[in-house]
């Protein structure tokens, strides 16, 4: 003790020293200022870009699905640089979706010599090369490595077709309007696969194939559908359905379901009352090998449906209307076209405010000519329009998300799966978009006794100018002069609190004036069941509030609901049923017995490394949306599906 006394003194003065002044005062800590973010590629300018740019695409390597492009860039005499760029903002896709990451081997030389480049460094997109003096044109040469596996992103080049994208495999010089770029493009395919797309002009000499020189938007505007077994159908109107299938046999359809896509062109045509292209191809894949797709173009659509969708026709009539939805985008969204969604090159950003105008009015529309075509039959567009009504009437993330906040997804999301999609909501733009024209509908032959409707709307807005296929954009205020223009409401306000305010109540208001009601029952209706048996899925949604595979494992789970405050989340895997190993039919069962009795649902979890038992205290039964009249007798929804041809 003697000795720690005789240290005090010291230890306090030390501990005094230290408190007395900070540590490291003579250096102050660093404070670093932003350095000035350099934008070094030129805005487009309506300029024409000099001379035709050529493209020569390799598409015969179907063994290594690799695309080889060569491209010819005339450049203006004295040009001491050259920008080019790979698309970035993709048309359709809403989003900065350019895949920079397939792009590989990329070399440029003039004259022969190989030429120096550089990545821009903000706009990674693009490429700085050196030109030497005397240059007149650059070679370009590089790669597009597609996908071999789903995991990689969209297959697109099987053994048996392709889908050749322009917008994917090549580049365009910076600084002009895409409209101002001419391109020849050349395309090698592999022996006897026939080719179709809506280009000009093609020209064949054996497998290579060539088209008009044409302008930089419309190539990108006109992808390529090519196979080894292919038929092509006229459908009237100057329309084609060119198809591309796994196998011979499965492009054999019935006439009388060939003639329903006739009869879609018909009532389209009827319903609009004019056309914005020459001529148009529906381009169809019937395949499970090469990815799906669903995307617009003003003279063709790039469409996929399961292979044997011809074949059974009644079992897939669920799959049916990617067909009809991207034929309505030819008026919806490439002609009439939001201001800010319009671009004058692919560098631009896309403002999506308005995609529940482009999209929602084309779900619309969409479900209603296969309805009024027979495309798919009634039961089926009922039920599309139930699980639209049934999910927004449960959807937790409508009470602090509107529907305008997720036209924002495509940027903020990129579709990838996410833990609580009800609660985050997801591109609701799209099907509540669709309940909320089905409302305007109804307002408008309300007021006018019937006497008019959002067909009205439809002619009026997309129907203008026939034969224009150019592109003529709108803003919010035009939406709403024209919707005034056939039927004098508060438009302004009504889009307003359905489209940008959240907190709205469900989105059945249109469903019953139009004299349905939602309802639920038991059993999944007539297109619900179709994508359970197509998906091979269970949807307990609406019941245990999850949704899992065939074996088990969760795929989703409804935040709030029973399996949510259960503690199940999206990777789970449910092992037993009640004790007994899981099956789709023993959960199912399992949940309409405990309808009858206070038991809990006891399942056993595998989650990660753990076995949880877990009992879930749920007794109201299966749980599935559906329509039904609201009286006797024909109902306004029933008229509103009805053909207007007469054909």
């Amino acid at each position: 003790m003697k000795t720690l006394r005789a240290f005090a003194p010291l230890l306090a003065a030390a501990l005094l020293a230290t408190t007395a002044q900070p540590a490291f005062s003579a250096v102050p800590n660093s404070k670093p200022v932003a350095v000035p973010v350099v934008i070094s590629v030129p805005d487009a300018q309506d300029v024409p870009y000099p001379g035709t740019i050529g493209l020569n695409i390799d598409a015969s390597d179907t063994d290594r699905n690799v695309y080889r492009i060569t491209q010819t860039f005339p450049v203006e005499e004295g040009a001491s640089s050259l920008i080019l760029q790979l698309p970035a903002w993709l048309p359709g896709n809403h989003a900065s979706r350019g895949p920079i990451n397939l792009l590989g081997d990329l070399h440029f030389t003039a004259n022969g010599r190989e030429l120096s480049w550089t990545r821009d460094p903000v706009e990674v997109h693009a490429f700085h090369i050196d030109l030497p003096e005397g240059t007149t044109a650059v070679t370009a040469r590089f790669v597009h490595t597609s996908p071999i596996q789903s995991n990689e992103g969209r297959i697109t080049m099987t053994r048996e077709m392709l889908n050749l994208q322009w917008e994917k495999m090549s580049l365009y010089p910076a600084g002009h309007y895409v409209r101002q770029i001419q391109v020849k493009p050349t395309v090698k395919f592999p022996e006897g696969w026939e080719v179709f797309t809506a280009l000009d002009g093609q020209s064949e000499s054996g497998n290579v194939v060539t088209w008009d020189r044409v302008d930089y938007e419309t190539l990108v505007d006109s992808p390529i559908f090519a196979g080894k077994y292919a038929r092509s159908w006229d459908m009237g109107h100057d329309i084609k359905l060119d198809v591309v299938a796994d196998e011979p046999e499965l492009l054999e359809i019935a006439p009388e379901n060939l003639d329903t896509f006739r009869k879609l062109a018909d009532e389209a045509l009827a319903l609009f009352g004019s056309k914005h292209f020459d001529h148009y191809n529906w381009l169809l894949a019937l395949t499970d090998r090469m990815g799906g797709i669903g995307l617009e173009h003003q003279r063709s659509s790039e469409n996929q449906y399961e292979p044997r969708n011809f074949v059974d026709w009644d079992t897939m009539a669920h799959d049916r209307n990617v067909i009809s939805h991207e034929l309505v985008h030819s008026w919806n969204g490439k002609y009439r076209r939001p201001a800010k969604l319009w671009t004058p090159d692919y560098r631009q950003p896309m403002q999506d405010n308005l995609l529940w105008m482009y999209e929602g009015q084309t779900q619309f529309w969409g479900w209603i000519l296969a309805g009024r075509s027979g495309l798919q039959p009634k039961d089926i567009v009922l039920g599309a329009l139930a699980n639209s009504a049934g999910y927004y009437s449960e959807q937790p993330g409508r009470s602090w998300r509107s529907v305008e906040d997720t036209t924002h997804d495509p940027i903020i999301n990129a579709r990838r799966p996410l833990p609580f999609s009800s609660l985050s909501r997801s591109e609701d733009y799209y099907s509540e978009g669709m309940l909320v024209w089905l409302e305007a509908d109804q307002i408008i032959r309300e007021g006018t006794d019937g006497k008019k409707g959002l067909d009205d709307f439809a002619k009026a807005f997309f129907g203008m100018n026939d034969s224009d296929w150019g592109q003529l954009t709108y803003e919010f205020d035009d939406i709403v002069s024209t919707l005034n223009a056939i039927h004098p409401y508060d438009w302004a306000g009504f889009l307003d609190m359905k489209m940008r305010q959240p907190g709205q109540p469900a989105p059945v208001t249109g469903i019953e004036k139009a004299g349905y009601r939602l309802v639920w029952k038991d059993e999944p209706n007539p297109y619900e069941a179709g994508r359970i048996r197509g998906g091979n899925y269970v949807n307990l949604a609406y019941s245990l509030g999850m949704s899992l595979t065939s074996d088990g494992t969760v795929t989703s789970t409804i935040w709030d609901g029973p399996s949510f405050n259960a503690g199940i989340v999206d990777g789970a895997k449910i092992v037993a049923v009640n004790g007994t190993q899981f099956s789709k039919d023993a959960i199912m069962d399992a949940v309409s017995m405990a309808e009858t009795n206070d038991d809990p649902i006891e399942l056993l979890v595998k989650r990660g490394d753990r076995y949880l038992t877990i009992p879930i205290h749920y007794h109201e039964g299966l749980r599935y949306p559906w329509l039904e009249p609201a009286a006797e007798g024909e109902q306004p929804l029933d008229r509103l599906l009805e053909a207007r041809t007469g054909k």
